[in-house]
């Protein structure tokens, strides 16, 4: 049995990732484009596509790896948070071998979507089902730093178990991607 201070701190860290991720949703700028999506992607990530030159990286991780305009807020122990959104592309489902829509998404995660992400060395924080939008999965996770974001990505895109999933369960998404640092004074780092 957990120490209860263990248990109030998973509470408050549950509690804490809902209320981002319900801010987030509430001000959540219209669905990326397939071409914005494939620039805030990681080489290698669902989405990426090689044509079209990368973006510099949007920075996240501790105070001492952000630009000063950025970092005067930001702990010195912040993980790099990401907050993922993924809607369902409904005029592709039943095209070319897109078959799914929110359900396969959900046993995608459910399978081994989730399982690949925390091998590769991601802490997931959360996956939820949007209420107001039941074609939208939303999940969290967290990296030491924004350097270990894209080197988790990159592997998840060369994995062959990845590979094997996605064509198991072939579910057109458009993705909306949020960077965040926590604030010095915020409880979950």
């Amino acid at each position: 049995m957990k120490p209860f201070a263990a248990n109030l701190s998973t509470t408050a860290a549950a509690m804490l990732a809902g209320a981002v991720i319900a801010t987030v949703i509430s001000v959540a700028v219209p669905t990326l484009t397939p071409q914005a999506a494939a620039a805030q992607a990681a080489p290698g990530a669902p989405g990426a596509q090689g044509a079209a030159p990368a973006a510099p990286p949007v920075p996240c991780g501790p105070q001492g790896q952000l630009p000063a305009t950025l970092s005067k807020n930001v702990d010195g122990k912040s993980r790099c948070f990401e907050v993922r959104i993924y809607t369902i592309d409904a005029s592709r489902v039943g095209t070319g071998n897109f078959r799914g829509g929110i359900n396969e998404l959900h046993q995608r995660f459910r399978e081994k979507e989730v399982a690949i992400f925390k091998r590769l060395g991601a802490e997931i924080l959360g996956v939820w089902q949007q209420m107001d939008n039941p074609n939208t999965l939303v999940w969290m996770l967290a990296y030491r730093d924004r350097a270990h974001r894209d080197e988790v990505w990159a592997k998840f895109g060369a994995d062959p178990e990845w590979t094997a999933l996605r064509a198991k369960y072939p579910v057109p998404v458009n993705a909306n991607t949020f960077f965040m640092s926590a604030a010095d004074y915020s409880p979950m780092k």
